[in-house]
């Protein structure tokens, strides 16, 4: 029975939470291919363009928490479909964006619409999927973070040769990237039920048997009161698990919103084909990530299956920071990109493993809010060694060393199986 109901549930919710989540990261990544024209059109310097990268992140975090508990108020249906009508329309204007100013404001207004989305999504799940079939729900969904490196890539390279009606190339990049969200923002509501009880299509035994094990699991998580709301803020474990995914985004924007720029700048390749070769990192990923999360799943394990993709992603950076060839970078940051966010589907079910009611909606808003300022750094750090050095390797070594913390930091911490292992 249990795997019958997660069958349905992965073929009835994750191809359309996929394809959502496909939208949200090209629409914050595809400013790498952007910079690659605007840099010349308005004479940005490598710090500006991290700084620029980076600050979507700023926005992020203000407005993450007290978007979930807008969520947790009005329901998912209703607040992403919302989020995402909003967030189309400020990445369609990014096409107004002069330069350095005007450039961190609509990366920020982006950061800000996008806040509520996907600890939103990570507690939709909690909701719909078992803890035994957790991981594996969240590796699938995340896997729209490579993929949409792998849809967008070329496209948004071939999009930067599109000229006419008084737009740059970057400008008809934005503007037909964004569109999607606006559209999809109104399927979600059409098409999303809030809880299982609401669905009309999960009926006889399988609705019975998901909704007694769910109730059972929530029975069975710590009860947190509405007065206990701020001991999650000040939780030490929530800081912990903060520390552990702040590498994954440190990692995976600071690798993203650059690999263009790497690529172009060591191979000399066309706009086009430096999307072609961009996509290969992230192929890599997507199979790194799915077989993490199954393996993690099928043991119970969620410590080691967090701790040892980062420091393999650590080791990858590190052979790309010396590289001297095109095939060896790429192949560096590849490992890099693939083991760090090959955590996050074993992180995500630890994380919620633990958490109910409210303390479930602060916490993963908490977490992701937090860590995610790792979204800027990364950025940053590697525009900030290319200011003062030329170079990638300092950006990439200083990244190194923050997924050896975030690794370290995983086995630290406390947890249980949440399966009998097979």
């Amino acid at each position: 029975m249990e795997s019958a109901v997660v069958s349905r549930l992965m073929w009835r919710l994750m191809p359309f939470l996929f394809l959502l989540y496909i939208v949200a990261y090209l629409d914050r990544i595809n400013v790498g291919f952007g910079v690659l024209q605007m840099r010349e059109q308005f004479g940005l310097s490598d710090r500006v363009i991290g700084r620029a990268s980076g600050i979507f992140f700023i926005g992020y975090f203000l407005f993450q928490l007290p978007s979930n508990l807008v969520l947790e108020k009005v329901g998912v249906r209703r607040w992403i479909s919302l989020l995402m009508v909003a967030w189309g329309v400020v990445s369609c204007l990014m096409i107004l964006i002069r330069g350095p100013v005007s450039f961190y404001a609509m990366r920020f207004l982006l950061g800000a619409a996008e806040a509520g989305f996907f600890p939103g999504i990570i507690l939709y799940m909690k909701r719909w999927f078992p803890a035994s079939a957790r991981a594996t729900a969240v590796a699938w969904f995340m896997t729209a973070n490579p993929l949409a490196g792998v849809v967008g890539s070329p496209i948004s390279g071939s999009l930067l040769n599109l000229h006419g009606g008084g737009l740059a190339g970057w400008q008809w990049m934005f503007l037909i990237e964004g569109l999607p969200a606006i559209l999809l923002g109104g399927a979600v509501f059409l098409t999303l039920s809030d809880h299982p009880h609401d669905a009309k299509w999960l009926v006889g035994e399988e609705r019975t048997w998901l909704l007694e094990t769910l109730e059972r699991e929530r029975l069975n998580e710590p009860p947190v009161a509405a007065g206990d709301f701020w001991k999650v803020l000040v939780s030490g474990r929530i800081w912990l698990l903060s520390m552990i995914y702040f590498a994954v985004s440190t990692t995976m924007y600071g690798l993203t919103l650059w690999l263009p720029s790497v690529i172009r700048s060591i191979s000399g390749l066309s706009y086009f084909w430096t999307g072609i070769v961009a996509v290969l990192p992230f192929l890599l990923t997507v199979l790194v990530m799915v077989a993490v999360g199954a393996r993690s799943d099928r043991s119970g394990e969620r410590r080691w299956h967090i701790a040892i993709p980062a420091f393999i992603a650590a080791a990858g950076l590190v052979v790309a920071g010396y590289g001297t060839s095109t095939a060896i970078v790429v192949a560096g940051i590849g490992v890099g990109m693939a083991f760090a966010e090959g955590m996050c589907g074993p992180f995500w079910a630890l994380v919620t493993a633990s958490m109910g009611g409210l303390s479930a909606a602060a916490g993963i808003a908490v977490i992701n809010s937090l860590a995610n300022l790792g979204g800027y750094f990364g950025p940053d750090i590697i525009g900030f060694f290319r200011t003062i050095g030329g170079g990638f390797r300092g950006g990439l070594l200083s990244i190194a060393a923050v997924l050896v913390i975030s690794g370290s930091v995983a086995l630290l911490i406390r947890t249980k199986s949440t399966t009998t292992p097979s």
